[in-house]
Formats: C-alpha cells, structure tokens, sequence
C-alpha cells in the first residue's frame, strides 16, 4: 500500500511497529520473566519462592483491573469480587466432590469463568449506565454483597474458616531423587512454574487486546465518549465487554491464588483489603500502563512481607536500645511514608512518569501523527 494512501493512524501503528524493538521495554518484560523463572533456582527458600508466585498473580491482576479503569475509564470496586468467584470456584470444586482430579481443577475454572462472565454482564447491564463515583459505589455494594453470602453459606464455603482444597496428581506430589538443577523437583514448584505461565499467556492475551481495535475503540471512548457516540459507536456494549473481559481474567487468577496457597476463605479473597492493595498497585504501577502493575505488586507485596520483620531485625542490632525497638514496631507507618514518597515522585506512577520524562526528552517531529491509542484524534483534524 503506498505510504500516501495510509491514514494517520496506520501511519502512527506502522511507526510504533518499527520502534518496537529499538525500545528498552521489550527487553524488560524478558528480563522480567526470565528473573521470575530463575527464582526458584537461585533462591531455594520457600519465603522469596511464595512473594515471586504472589507477585507473578497479583501483577496480572491488576494488569486485568487497569484494562477495566485505565484503557477503558471504568471506576469499579468490584473487581476483587470476581477474583474472589475464581478462588471459591475452584476451592469448591477440588474439594467437594471427592478426590481431587484434574477434571475437578479444569471444572472449577470454568465454572468460575462462567459465572464470572454471566455476573458481569448482569453487573454492567445494571449499573453501567450511572456514571462516575455512582457506578464505583454500586459495584463496592455488590462486593460487600458476595463477602456476606460467602461468610454465611457455612455448608458450601466453609464461612470464616474458609476451604483447605488438595491439588490433584503433579501438583501435590513429592518426587523423591528428583532433581532439576540442583533443586528437588515437587508439587509446589510445578505449582509455581504452572501459575507462571499461566500469568504470562494472561498478560499476552490482555496486550493483543488493548492493541486490537476494540481496545483502541476502548480508549477512544475513554477520552470522550459522546463522541464516540456520536462516531456510531454503542459504547455500552463495549464497556460491558471490557469489564467482562477484565473480570474473566480475574477469575482465572483467583483460581492460580488457591492453588497456591492451597486456602480460600472470604477475608483472604473478598475482603475490601483486596480491592485496597489493587487500587494502591494500579496507583504506583501506572493507570493506563497494563505492565505497571508488576512493579506496583513487587512494591507493595515485598513491602508488606519484608516490613513487619523490622522488630526481630532491631531486637537483634539494637539489642540494649527499647526506642528502635519500638520504633520498628510501626511498620505500618513506615509503609504508609513509603506510598506518600512514590505517590509525590511519580505522580502519574512509575512507568506513566517515566514515559513523559522520555517523551520530553526526545526530539519532536516535524509532523507528528496522532496518538494511536485514540483513533477520534484523526477524524478531530478532518
């Protein structure tokens, strides 16, 4: 096709496709993953093995929550309410119908997807057309909602005491004289290979979707949706695919939860805290930057995980001094000084204020396309 004929915004692709691999990010993501899988190598503890499994999960889903309010413009504090379905899904399944199969995992993930999709739909059906602060509260309300059944249906989740499922076949066995590098091979490390490749194809998945024409649809009618509407878009029906979407991947991801910590119960995945560390992710990660939440969810959980170890590491440095000690007791505070500090150096997140210090910096050209994430820009020249 000759270059004449191409629109602005196959214009604007064509360059991003030729600059792909001259960008530093590519090779991050690899260096990411290769990090991730090399973990359990390089780090035989069982401590640093659960915050990489932890970290692998949590990215990706706030990866699923920033396609729903970043690239789409839907305020929801719903969304651990579906991460929540996925983990009861498969909770119940592996641990309610005898022994556990492969046949029950795969069961309780579809079944979880399902009703994810099917609840979604409903949710968006509903409330979707209240906007703003209106439509957050209405999917906070049904959160609350499912964290009550689930603590009150004693006989299906267990209440407060939750659910203890058993892994099936690979995944709970111990192969004695099985060694991979070194490292004894067993359930729990297929466990955490298997998660993270799960999370990977997610993350893949949820890339071609924020670049395909729906998600720049998506994006377009996040910057002005009556505009879209007045370009022939029924923007409804696209906002309601994109929380389904998001909220189907969540589930997946509530299912890799359980199988890791072999343990569900209402608190530990539909508590408002869930939603709070999603929210305080997003934030550090980059609204609007899908592979943002990898460092968000290493900030917060390494954080959360390293933090409250301050007293045993004062109790032994400073022996004969009480003030250290008791000062290392308020981590909490500590933490809450480190997301002030993030918040006030990055204030578009990490990833968002790196790209408008590199777009400063780079030479502006002398006829520059329109953004390809709003494909309205062209037709606002026309």
């Amino acid at each position: 096709m000759n270059g004449d004929r191409l629109t602005p915004v196959q214009l604007a692709r064509q360059a991003e496709r030729g600059r792909r691999f001259r960008q530093p990010a590519p090779y991050l993501r690899l260096a990411c993953l290769v990090l991730a899988a090399l973990v359990p190598l390089v780090v035989p503890s069982f401590q640093v093995l659960d915050l990489a499994a932890k970290i692998a999960i949590f990215a990706a889903l706030v990866a699923s929550y920033d396609v729903v309010l970043g690239y789409t413009g839907i305020v929801s504090f719903g969304h651990a309410m579906f991460f929540g379905f996925g983990a009861y899904a498969v909770a119940l399944s592996l641990g309610k119908f005898g022994a556990p199969t492969y046949a029950h995992l795969a069961a309780g993930f579809l079944a979880g997807v399902a009703l994810s999709a099917t609840i979604a739909v409903l949710i968006g059906a509903f409330s979707l057309r209240v906007k703003a602060i209106f439509f957050a509260m209405i999917t906070l309300a049904f959160a609350e909602f499912a964290l009550i059944l689930a603590v009150q249906l004693t006989h299906i989740t267990g209440g407060e005491d939750g659910l203890s499922p058993k892994l099936p076949g690979i995944f709970a066995v111990s192969y004695e004289g099985g060694r991979l590098l070194g490292i004894p091979v067993t359930g729990r490390l297929v466990t955490y290979y298997f998660i993270l490749a799960i999370c990977l194809a997610l993350f893949l998945v949820m890339a071609r979707f924020i670049h395909s024409p729906l998600g720049r649809t998506l994006q377009a009618i996040r910057d002005n949706e009556l505009r879209a509407e007045a370009l022939g878009f029924r923007t409804f029906v696209f906002q309601i695919a994109s929380s389904s979407f998001g909220s189907v991947v969540a589930t997946v991801l509530g299912g890799c939860y359980v199988m890791w910590v072999r343990y569900a119960n209402p608190e530990s995945v539909l508590g408002i805290h869930v939603m709070l560390d999603l929210l305080l992710m997003v934030i550090i990660g980059g609204i609007g930057t899908l592979y943002g939440g990898i460092i968000g969810a290493t900030f917060l959980l390494t954080a959360q995980t390293l933090l409250p170890h301050l007293r045993t590491v004062a109790a032994s440095v400073f022996a004969g001094s009480m003030i250290m000690q008791r000062m290392t007791e308020r981590w909490l505070l500590y933490f809450g000084i480190l997301f002030i500090l993030m918040v006030f150096f990055f204030p578009k997140g990490v990833i968002g204020t790196v790209r408008d210090a590199l777009a400063r910096r780079a030479p502006s050209p002398v006829s520059s396309p329109p953004h390809p994430a709003s494909p309205l820009r062209g037709e606002e020249k026309r």
